[in-house]
């Protein structure tokens, strides 16, 4: 697995009455197989997220993969970290099925001929070869979902972020998303408000007003999580 680092983080955004602070003094080191981020919306947890492959930067502090600074080393982090956004349509930009996966390939295998074998290997593995020259927007929900997990994957991330992969999905669906997720031999980093989801994860994190408020076995963070929401 790797090794993901937080050290000491703080991420601001500027607002019409000053910096508003989205999380803070955030230190924690990821090394399980699967990690999850719960919490209420608006907590940071997103956020905490995109930390990790630099599509946010830390305002302070430091955040690392493998010894690669987000900030510094971005593209190099991203060849290693693969994002998988809530609504697969922020991914999904390219007329066909074949062609969205082909685009993520493009870097990673320059020439076309073999790229068109991994693009056949990839729509295979996902169950989504018949519908190869299919516009992207005649696929279901689950199957846009299952696309973008897909052109994630076909780059062989060596960690992949789901940002609430589920949260559109129907039961079926979600179901079938999980399974993949769950599947996966690569390091997995889950947001979700699935607290199921979250209970299958070697470790949760419970982020709360934009600091980790429980840190621990997911069986316990979860029932922290409840607590919390219970209380008034």
């Amino acid at each position: 697995m790797a090794l993901i680092s937080f050290d000491d983080v703080t991420v601001t955004a500027p607002a019409a009455i000053g910096d508003v602070v989205i999380l803070q003094d955030i230190t924690a080191t990821l090394t399980e197989q699967r990690v999850a981020f719960i919490g209420g919306n608006g907590s940071g947890k997103s956020t905490l997220a995109r930390l990790i492959n630099g599509l946010v930067v830390p305002s302070s502090g430091r955040v690392t993969v493998d010894g690669l600074d987000v900030d510094k080393d971005g593209p190099a982090v991203r060849r290693q970290v693969g994002f998988a956004f809530t609504n697969p349509a922020a991914q999904l930009v390219m007329p066909t099925v074949a062609e969205d996966i082909a685009l993520s390939l493009r870097r990673h295998i320059p020439v076309k001929a073999a790229r068109a074998v991994r693009v056949n290997e990839v729509l295979e593995g996902f169950g989504l070869a018949a519908h190869a020259d299919s516009s992207v927007h005649s696929l279901s929900g689950g199957q846009q979902q299952l696309l973008a997990l897909a052109g994630v994957l076909a780059t062989e991330p060596k960690i992949v972020v789901a940002d609430e992969p589920t949260t559109l999905l129907d039961l079926r669906n979600s179901a079938i998303i999980a399974e993949r997720l769950f599947g996966l031999t690569q390091q997995l980093v889950l947001v979700t408000h699935d607290l199921d989801l979250a209970q299958r994860c070697d470790r949760v994190l419970v982020i709360a007003d934009g600091r980790v408020d429980f840190d621990g076995e997911p069986t316990a963070a979860v029932e922290h999580y409840r607590n919390g929401v219970a209380s008034p």
